[in-house]
């Protein structure tokens, strides 16, 4: 390939020669085929990428469609039901909510109803009439230690933070969540004025950097907390352990992506990537958590205080339970993060292979809670790839009592699934500080579309439960949803997870065999 770049350029350079006395014109070519020549002979003798050194000019070709290899798969090549994370069918579907579209389907399902994992709701003959349906059921969060409970959406915005998204993208998921009396939780980015700004209700999320709420050396400062926590817009506390995307590993912000205003916001110093760690200094015991859930309450006068976790060892999750029985001191709410959850950047082994999925995690926690007798003080909050009314309808079915979603509150914004939400360069401007970006997405308009995405996947929802003949989400149980197992064997959740009896994990000789050996080992002295 070398002698043929040779000799395309003493071929190229005698043409342009000889064109120079035929044709001035010919000076065009010129300046088209030099910078052409002069790149093919950097190619030759530079020693970093062996395909352009073998290859000059011709070479670069594989690296230009490499790079837009996604477009071309997206736009060209995929069917209907293989894009991931989430394939064309689901994208088009909040597409088509977010505009109040016609959401309908002609002909029939695309999936194979016979796959092994296919789900499906149990509807009934006695089913109720749409009519007599609430399409804005409200869920009551708060424990009877919390004085300010709060009465929440079934359907929610999920943990993102001012950072990884514009602050286009936060006032405009902020103004939907006001237009529609939902809440926006602020990820673990700390507390911003777009939060504020537009009036929605707002769940606080303190993850391990405790942004918003820290000292300079980076620990959680009461009165920095207690400042916020108060505010009226600010609804509930959430305490983040982690997230499916990436648990155990912390969080982090790509020093592109920090501004001035977003090192303020954080409390966090300028030019470097901000890193999260893995785990809270604020407290390292299970006993030590609980005093610390005083110490929020105390500081939001009141209000319902949380957690988010990725379910990893189950141990550790027991010895929170085995922490609030020991001291009756309860969580209000806890938000189960499943591992097909989703995030700006991760580590790909952190995607793909760390932490529990949804379905499992939040059966066990449902299980952990009533085993230990507490689950009436305690509401489930579930998140991870739930962008439809079944998706909800089957989360409530496992356990849940409302849900999160981050990934359709992005679609609804206008998110296009480019994949570059770690790059600063998303071209609808949604996860970018890019100003030239940024101005793209325009909250008023968008703020519309986040508001009627809800709006109709609860109506999808709730229209699913009169179906079965179910009118509010606290009758969804493990009978509502079926499962397809093989080919000719089909059971229902209830069947793929027997529910524990009250109280049962309280005391080791009621505890059923199947979870004796992490029941031993969770104490409340350590996770």
């Amino acid at each position: 390939m070398r002698k043929v770049f040779i000799l395309f350029t003493i071929t190229s350079l005698s043409i342009i020669a000889l064109l120079t006395y035929i044709n001035w014109k010919s000076i065009l070519l010129l300046l088209i085929f030099l910078p052409l020549i002069a790149m093919g002979f950097y190619d030759m003798y530079q020693s970093k990428k062996s395909i352009r050194r073998n290859f000059p000019l011709l070479g670069r070709m594989r690296y230009l469609l490499e790079s837009i290899g996604p477009e071309i798969r997206q736009y060209f090549i995929e069917t209907d039901l293989d894009g991931k994370p989430f394939n064309r069918l689901q994208r088009s579907l909040i597409y088509q909510r977010s505009k109040k579209e016609n959401d309908t389907t002609p002909f029939g399902t695309q999936l194979n109803v016979y796959d092994m994992g296919y789900l499906w709701i149990n509807h009934s003959i006695r089913a109720l009439p749409l009519k007599d349906i609430n399409h804005d059921p409200r869920i009551m969060i708060g424990s009877e230690q919390c004085t300010k409970p709060y009465s929440a959406s079934l359907f929610n915005i999920s943990a993102m933070s001012y950072g990884s998204l514009s602050k286009n993208a936060i006032l405009a998921l902020n103004a939907g969540a006001k237009q529609g009396n939902f809440y926006h939780n602020t990820g673990e980015g700390g507390l911003s004025h777009y939060h504020l700004e537009p009036g929605g209700d707002i769940v606080w999320n303190i993850g391990t950097g405790y942004f918003s709420c820290r000292d300079a050396d980076g620990n959680f400062s009461y009165e920095e907390y207690a400042k916020r926590a108060v505010l009226d817009k600010v609804k509930m506390i959430e305490i983040k352990f982690s997230q499916g995307a990436k648990p155990g590993h912390g969080g982090i912000l790509p020093k592109e992506k920090v501004t001035d205003e977003i090192a303020n916001i954080r409390i966090v110093s300028k030019g470097r990537d901000i890193i999260s760690p893995a785990y809270h200094s604020a407290f390292t015991t299970p006993l030590e958590l609980m005093d610390f859930i005083k110490l929020l309450r105390k500081g939001s006068g009141g209000k319902p205080i949380g957690m988010k976790i990725c379910i990893g060892n189950k141990s550790e999750f027991l010895s929170i339970c085995k922490a609030m029985v020991s001291t009756k001191t309860y969580f209000d709410f806890i938000t189960v993060d499943g591992a097909e959850g989703g995030t700006g950047a991760a580590p790909q082994e952190y995607s793909d292979h760390v932490g529990m999925p949804l379905r499992d995690a939040l059966a066990f926690v449902h299980d952990s809670l009533v085993g230990f007798g507490v689950r009436e003080q305690i509401k489930i909050i579930c998140s991870g790839k739930i962008v439809t009314g079944f998706d909800i309808i089957k989360t409530l079915s496992t356990g849940a009592d409302l849900c999160n979603s981050a990934r359709g509150m992005m679609f609804a914004l206008g998110c296009i699934q480019a994949l570059e939400c770690h790059k600063n360069t998303c071209p609808t401007g949604v996860a970018t500080q890019d100003p030239k970006l940024v101005k793209g997405l325009v909250p008023e308009e968008k703020s519309v579309r986040v508001f009627r995405f809800q709006q109709e996947t609860v109506k999808s929802a709730m229209e699913l439960m009169a179906s079965a003949g179910i009118a509010h989400p606290n009758k969804v149980d493990r009978s509502v949803v079926s499962m397809r197992v093989d080919r000719t064997r089909i059971v229902t959740l209830e069947e793929t997870y027997p529910e524990l009896e009250k109280g049962c994990l309280i005391h080791e000789q009621t505890v059923p065999e199947r979870w004796s050996y992490f029941w031993k080992k969770s104490s409340v002295e350590k996770f």
